[in-house]
């Protein structure tokens, strides 16, 4: 994504501003960091300083209780921002951040962001539609867990783990997802999970081999009354 060029004051052509360029580079106020499956990127708690980009692999997003109970909240994908909340004066991160596979991102400090968000339209463009994104899904995760059964919260979140309903193919494969997981996503226990993913093969909505693929039938799941 480019920017139109600009004119400096001087009367030259400044280079128009790449998001690619300034996501996947080192820079002020900007590195690169690698993590592997299972690291800790953030912990629940830390100071918040900086806005997170996924340039490859999957994190996944936790927050724990008083009690010590642990809940996932998200699953990131390439192409997602992450701990944005500094950016509102968010002093320390609210949920804690894991590499679900190995993962590439980009760090940038919350100034720089900042300055960036003010000072190039089309990067900040971008970055509000995320946020309206995030926003769109928190709320259907909120209605999904106030009125429908756990059978349906469990085909809701293998559908959007698919990719289904997204711009290009969805790619009907989940890797990397357990049950436990999948559990604590949707508010239920494995063995619930585990009885309606079996159901869930036995009508040809999903196979494993390996892999868990997803077919687009398991919408069926949803729409039915």
């Amino acid at each position: 994504m480019r920017t139109k060029s600009k004119i400096a004051t001087n009367g030259t052509v400044n280079a128009p501003f790449d998001s690619g360029l300034f996501l996947g580079a080192v820079g002020a106020g900007r590195s690169l960091e690698a993590y592997a499956k299972d690291a800790v990127i953030y912990s629940q708690g830390d100071p918040a300083e900086s806005v997170l980009y996924i340039l490859s692999g999957r994190v996944k997003l936790s927050v724990v209780s008083p009690s010590g109970k642990e809940a996932v909240i998200a699953l990131l994908n390439p192409g997602d921002f992450f701990g944005e909340g500094c950016l509102s004066g968010q002093p320390l991160r609210m949920a804690a951040a894991r590499a679900q596979e190995d993962v590439e991102l980009a760090i940038v400090s919350k100034s720089v962001m900042t300055k960036t968000l003010r000072d190039e339209p089309l990067f900040s463009a971008r970055f509000i539609e995320h946020l309206l994104k995030r926003n769109i899904r928190i709320e259907e995760d909120l209605i999904d867990q106030l009125f429908n059964s756990s059978e349906k919260r469990l085909a809701r979140i293998l559908l959007l783990l698919a990719n289904f309903g997204k711009e290009g193919e969805p790619t009907e494969v989940i890797t990397q997802v357990s049950q436990e997981m999948l559990a604590e996503m949707i508010g239920t226990t494995r063995s619930r999970v585990s009885f309606f993913l079996n159901k869930f093969r036995k009508l040809g909505f999903i196979e494993y081999n390996g892999k868990m693929h997803v077919h687009s039938s398991l919408l069926n799941v949803i729409l039915h009354d």
